[in-house]
């Protein structure tokens, strides 16, 4: 009776296993499917026009990533790449700092105003970024930062002038680090600052990777603040700019399969800064497992 119990939990158990993982396998199946169509697309060969007899080409080629770097004359696709590369890179070190230093403050430090700026920067939050940007760019064109090759300080200032209110993460991360290490270091004559670079930055490792990663993404995939401050600048586009323009009605026939080519580079570094974060985030997680 024991046995036969014993096999029929087992065999519910298997089949609720195999119901489980074939429902993952189409959720991921659905999931790849617009991917996959968009890299075949970009490697289509003959036609650029958006609309195609057949899901899948019948002939794929490279032309289209060789001519998005090649054919500079009306969309400077390389000059797009860089120009958002460079903002994105500087953003998410601006950005990281800012959090990681009021994280620190807030979760450390005791001072006056500090549980007001809490709950005003949990306020703040609560609204979208883009309700502002009317009265950001104004503030900007003031100080004259929306014209020529100040757009791209504009750009970065934008993106990581208010990072510094998206601490509570971090701050919820950094209080799970025991009080008595910031004591010990400071019986051993440490200053502040030394606790905060050789203690609290090394734990908060896996954070730093989220924070990092996110804070790239952000500047990376925008499309309001970007086509707000840039306008008609071209010079200045960035990616998610070029590739909206690519789809505008005097474009799209003839960039739509480069407009698919530009959609899987704009993936590309995003891949490979998820990839070179995620050793340190596995490292740092082994290590305070074994600690």
């Amino acid at each position: 009776m024991a046995k036969q119990k014993t096999s029929s939990i087992r065999a519910k158990r298997i089949t609720s296993d195999i119901i489980v993982h074939i429902f993952l396998v189409i959720v991921a199946i659905i999931w790849l499917i617009p991917f996959i169509w968009l890299v075949a697309h970009s490697l289509r060969a003959g036609s650029t026009s958006m609309f195609s007899a057949t899901f899948l080409p019948k002939q794929y080629t490279f032309d289209n990533y060789i001519k998005l770097f090649t054919e500079t004359s009306t969309m400077n696709f390389p000059r797009m790449f860089m120009n958002t590369f460079v903002i994105s890179i500087f953003s998410c070190l601006i950005s990281t700092f800012f959090v990681l230093a009021v994280s620190y403050c807030t979760s450390r430090v005791k001072w006056k105003m500090r549980k007001p700026y809490m709950n005003m920067a949990m306020i703040i939050n609560l609204f979208p970024g883009f309700m502002s940007m009317v009265a950001i760019y104004f503030l900007l064109k003031a100080m004259g930062l929306t014209e020529g090759s100040n757009i791209p300080i504009a750009l970065v200032i934008c993106y990581s002038a208010g990072a510094g209110t998206g601490f509570y993460v971090m701050k919820g991360y950094m209080d799970t680090i025991p009080v008595a290490l910031d004591e010990a270091a400071m019986l051993d004559g440490c200053t502040r600052w030394q606790i905060f670079t050789k203690i609290t930055l090394p734990l908060c490792k896996p954070m730093i990777v989220y924070q990092i990663i996110t804070a790239f993404m952000g500047p990376w995939m925008d499309f309001i603040f970007a086509k707000i401050i840039v306008r008609a600048e071209a010079k200045y586009y960035t990616v998610s700019i070029g590739l909206y323009r690519m789809l505008e009605m005097e474009y799209v026939n003839n960039w739509f399969t480069r407009f698919c080519a530009g959609a899987v580079m704009v993936a590309i570094p995003i891949t490979i800064l998820f990839i070179i974060t995620q050793k340190f985030y596995q490292e740092a997680m082994a290590g305070s497992v074994k600690g």
